[in-house]
């Protein structure tokens, strides 16, 4: 199966977190926390359209002024989203600024907070540049099954975890994968070209299967082109598979409603990233800091059952020792699954 996410951490695993997600065939990405984007350059930062925001502790914050820096005189529209207090702290930020010439800008950039309480509820707020990105629209919308964003192609889940504050952990999901059988393709008379893309759309929202679909692409020079009813291509061209899944954990205390909660987040993800902040040799000190350690984050992942792991956000005070901490979530993760493969 071909990937449509292409995940990739911004920076290396003892600097500020920001997980980089690039849409395939769409120009569009979405960040999960926005630490430090000075590595991410503004082509790529302009691909973003969500942003989801574990909690505002600086370190997890911090690259919003970059991204509103390049953003800033585009006609776009972001939307953020963060854990309950959110929406005021964007306020407070975009307040910090001077904004008395915003108004002679011709595009209109658009940032829409919103903040899911873990529960229920998501309130959003709007901020418009040339307006001087004062707060309206306030609103109040009803959230089912911890999704807080439900696209054709794809969900976002959050659940609310214990950092000593709400911090959310977030999913996202594939709602499932189309292959293309090129084979069959080609024994049909089809060429390859964009209105495969366009298929893949109609068949994920479920299309009316009598619809006539339009194939074309381009040969010899010209366009060539045949029209088909959806069910046709369809049954003879697709085959649909359960899809990605792609899962992101930092800043979480190791507790019994913590490690249930991720758990239930985590599992059959194809790729889980989880913070590892701390060697087990100190986990006084991450309970104390309201973190996980390398092991237990290790075997939360492995008990997830999870394809594969990769940890962030450790401790600077283990610059030099990198691969104790490899070697810790490592056999932490080869443990969980073996004890769930047990169990």
């Amino acid at each position: 199966m071909k990937s449509i996410f292409h995940p990739s951490l911004v920076n290396g695993p003892f600097e500020d977190p920001a997980l980089y997600i690039d849409f395939l065939y769409e120009k569009r990405a979405v960040l999960f926390d926005l630490g430090d984007l000075h590595l991410l350059p503004p082509r790529k930062i302009l691909r973003v359209g969500d942003v989801f925001v574990s909690h505002t502790h600086m370190d997890h914050f911090a690259g919003f002024d970059r991204m509103l820096r390049i953003m800033l005189a585009r006609d776009k529209v972001l939307r953020l989203y963060g854990p309950p207090g959110f929406i005021d702290r964007v306020e407070h930020r975009l307040a910090s600024y001077t904004w008395n010439l915003v108004e002679r800008f011709e595009a209109e950039f658009t940032i829409v907070a919103a903040e899911f309480d873990g529960a229920a509820e998501m309130r959003s707020a709007q901020f418009r540049c040339r307006r001087r990105f004062v707060r309206e629209r306030d609103e109040i919308t009803a959230v089912g099954n911890d999704i807080i964003l439900d696209e054709d192609s794809f969900r976002i889940r959050a659940v609310l975890l214990d950092h000593g504050i709400a911090c959310l952990a977030f999913a996202l999901e594939e709602k499932a994968h189309v292959n293309i059988m090129k084979n069959r393709l080609l024994e049909m008379g089809l060429g390859v070209g964009p209105w495969l893309t366009e298929l893949k759309r109609a068949v994920l929202k479920g299309g009316d299967g009598e619809t006539i679909f339009r194939a074309w692409w381009r040969e010899g020079g010209g366009v060539r082109e045949a029209f088909l009813p959806l069910k046709v291509l369809r049954e003879n061209v697709l085959r649909v598979v359960p899809g990605q899944k792609i899962v992101y954990v930092t800043d979480a205390v190791c507790s019994d409603c913590n490690s249930r909660r991720i758990a239930e987040l985590a599992r059959g993800a194809e790729i889980l990233y989880i913070e590892a902040m701390f060697l087990l040799e100190d986990q006084a000190m991450a309970r104390e800091k309201r973190h996980l350690a390398a092991a237990q984050a290790g075997r939360m992942a492995g008990l997830a059952g999870v394809g594969r792991a990769d940890f962030f956000h450790v401790s600077p005070k283990y610059s030099d020792r990198e691969e104790a901490v490899r070697r810790e979530f490592g056999e932490a993760f080869i443990d969980g699954l073996r004890w769930r493969h047990d169990e």
